[in-house]
Parts: structure tokens; sequence; C-alpha cells
């Protein structure tokens, strides 16, 4: 199918959302042309892997040797380093902020929001953390930098030096959810 044409990204999508029905979520993640067929043991990877291959080929679906990986305990998958582990940042997006300097222009700092945004679900409370970025950047049209952000920032890199993993929850634990919702910004509304 030639992706230039209008939807044929959509109608790929549902497509492969229609192959894999029974597999998804179960032992296979797909987006697009991306598959990541995942288990927890050896013995059930194998298994899992035979059924996707069956159902590749009930559908008459071909794989690129060259794109494919086998037997991976750890691979890039749509920009998140996933493994046994669970699913971490991915280590590149996290050494461009590690290793930027202080913002200086309003550009700069657009560059930096863009940067936290693509690592926000592995920086607990991020929209508290990271308030002097956006703050500076919606109150300020020249976009100063300041004391309070140059503190936000140095604590953001010393953060991101361990960033979390996130896991699956085990079966029979207590799940909590936490909701995204900032005092700040209430407070600035008012």
């Amino acid at each position: 199918m030639p992706f230039g044409l209008k939807n044929a990204g959509a109608t790929y999508q549902r497509m492969i959302d229609a192959v894999f029905k029974d597999q998804r979520g179960r032992n296979l993640e797909a987006y697009v042309d991306d598959i990541l067929v995942k288990s927890k043991t050896l013995e059930e990877h194998l298994n899992d892997l035979r059924e996707t291959l069956d159902t590749l080929q009930r559908y008459n679906l071909k794989l690129n040797p060259a794109k494919c990986t086998f037997g991976a305990a750890s691979e890039n998958f749509l920009g998140y380093l996933v493994s046994a582990r669970g699913i971490e940042a991915n280590p590149y997006k996290i050494s461009a902020i590690l290793s930027m300097p202080s913002p200086n222009t309003p550009k700069e700092i657009q560059k930096l929001a863009g940067r936290i945004n693509s690592l926000g679900r592995f920086i607990s409370k991020a929209g508290d953390r990271c308030y002097p970025f956006f703050r500076c950047l919606r109150n300020n049209k020249r976009g100063q930098w300041t004391d309070e952000c140059k503190a936000t920032f140095t604590e953001l890199k010393k953060y991101l030096t361990s960033a979390p993993i996130l896991v699956a929850p085990k079966e029979g634990m207590v799940l909590s959810l936490y909701l995204g919702v900032s005092a700040l910004r209430s407070r600035q509304s008012s």
C-alpha cells in the first residue's frame, strides 16, 4: 500500500487492528508497521511468536527480515526502551536535555518545552516541576529566562539522571491513580 495516499496510514492501522484483534494487549502491541511480541517466559515467547507468524501467514502479510529483531532482551520501540524491567525513557531524549545549555531565547525555551513534553510520562508531577518554563513562555513574550527557571532547569537535569521505569501493575496489588492537577495553575487563573 503506498503510504503517500490519503488515509493510507489509517486504513493500514485498521487492517493491523483487525488482523491482530485476538493478540493486541495480550501478547502483542502494534502501531502501523511496528509489531512487538511480548512474553513473560522464553517458552511463552516461542508460542506467542509462532501465533504471530501464523497470523501473518494466514493473512498473506510479509515481514522484511532486515527490519526484524528476534530474541532481543531490550529494544527501542516507538521511541521508548522496552525491556523485561519495563518501559524506560529513550536515553537519547534524556541526554538531549542533560547536554542542553540554559535557554536564552523564546525559541530555545520552546525547544526545551518540546523535549520535556516527549518525556512527560517519565517525569513525576511534570506540570508542577516544569511550570516556571511554561509560565516564562506565556507571561513573557520575550521569554526571559529567570533565576527560578534556571534553578528549575538544574533540578530537572538532576531528576532525569535517574528517570523512573514504567511497569505493568502486579495482579492483586492495590493500584492508585494520581491525577495531574496543578495548584499553581488554578492560582494563576483566579
